[in-house]
């Protein structure tokens, strides 16, 4: 029996914890500082891959992932001597696939041709709206002009070009996300990345809707019409959702995050960054120091900078797998969730989500009709319950 993580892959995500501003919707790691010294974190995350590499070297690495914070504004000398030395550590798959996260504020044509010389093939744009009034809202720093012409100089770079957008803002009209959807669709994207705002604890927008400032929110019925039209626009242009909030050509699918959804292995490194790596058989969940200058303290220190290291239940593997499985279009496997847990899924359960049209079988797998991914949460409580 093959190890389960090879169903999934392996990668790496690399994180860069500096952004020029911090927008208020936004929960990840990301932090401003006015001066950061390269070269310094460039040693840091040398040091840090050749740490980690000492338990899967022999494996094939089918992607790396450069995730922030804003990876664009890394020098790209960095870039280069980051995956120069991952290569001289793994071997890759044919489709090796390298992604770069970028806003457009922090694009220009010098770097990008740099990028794609230090081996970047892949970059994910967070434009995140083609409406100035709503980029002002979303604390973004770009002007839509800038977005347009900064997602054209990579679209001039790169073959595989991801495009960012969130949907469902404040006071947001059925017909303007249809047009604003649709002149996103026509810039000829190959993968789209189309989120409704989350308003997440522990940010601004958070600290606003606590205290009743954050008006015009849709309700579930619009944010439920707006998904629709989403996937229906998408669809007509011929990019297909295949996953939750993914939509992409025949063949421009994320590589990188296929390997999330699909529970394969990944290594995190950098300021934040979680990972799920399996050594000797057994799965390890591990987290790294949230703050940056934490983490680079401990690993200047010839230390590691992971914070935590937990091995994982099967129980907690096939819980993973499920939650993570169910995103995609293609779903889970019964076997392999079995294969997992020691147990199968109760015949009740999925009869009962099916013939209220949640899941389909097909081939050996479970997965989320249309309706069951708007109301995903709840298939997998009844599920995993």
């Amino acid at each position: 029996m093959i190890e389960d993580w090879k169903n999934g892959g392996f990668g790496i995500y690399i994180h860069w914890p500096f952004c020029a501003a911090k927008c208020p919707y936004c929960d990840f790691n990301s932090h401003v500082r006015n001066n950061i010294d390269q070269k310094q974190w460039l040693k840091a995350y040398l040091s840090e891959i050749r740490r980690v590499s000492k338990n899967t070297s022999s494996r094939f690495l089918n992607s790396v992932f450069f995730g922030g914070g804003t990876p664009s504004l890394i020098e790209p000398f960095v870039i280069s001597e980051i995956l120069n030395e991952i290569q001289k550590h793994w071997k890759t798959e044919d489709n090796f696939e390298v992604t770069l996260e970028a806003n457009p504020g922090s694009v220009d044509v010098k770097n990008f041709k740099s990028y794609r010389a230090a081996g970047i093939n892949r970059t994910s744009m967070g434009i995140q709206s083609l409406n100035e009034k709503d980029l002002k809202a979303l604390g973004r720093t770009h002007t839509v002009q800038e977005a347009l012409s900064a997602f054209k100089i990579a679209q001039e770079n790169f073959t595989a070009v991801s495009f960012d957008l969130i949907y469902a803002r404040q006071n947001q009209k059925i017909k303007h996300w249809e047009k604003e959807l649709t002149q996103a669709l026509g810039l000829g994207a190959n993968h789209m990345s189309l989120y409704q705002l989350t308003i997440e604890q522990g940010t601004a927008f958070g600290d606003r809707y606590n205290r009743g400032l954050l008006k015009g929110l849709p309700n579930e019925d619009i944010a439920s019409e707006l998904y629709d039209i989403t996937s229906n626009l998408c669809d007509d242009r011929g990019l297909k959702a295949y996953e939750v909030s993914n939509y992409a050509q025949e063949g421009f699918e994320s590589v990188h995050n296929l390997i999330y959804w699909r529970y394969g292995d990944y290594i995190g490194i950098g300021p934040g960054a979680h990972g799920r790596l399996t050594i000797d058989g057994k799965k390890y969940a591990t987290e790294t120091h949230l703050s940056p200058e934490d983490w680079l303290t401990k690993v200047e220190s010839q230390d590691s900078g992971e914070s935590c290291v937990t091995e994982l239940s099967k129980k907690q593997q096939a819980d993973e797998m499920v939650m993570m499985g169910l995103r995609l279009n293609e779903g889970i496997n019964c076997k392999r969730f079995q294969n997992l847990s020691g147990f199968s899924f109760s015949e009740n359960k999925l009869t009962f989500l099916k013939n209220i049209q949640l899941i389909e079988q097909k081939e050996g797998n479970i997965a989320a009709t249309f309706s069951g991914r708007k109301v995903l949460n709840s298939v997998l409580a009844e599920l995993l319950n």
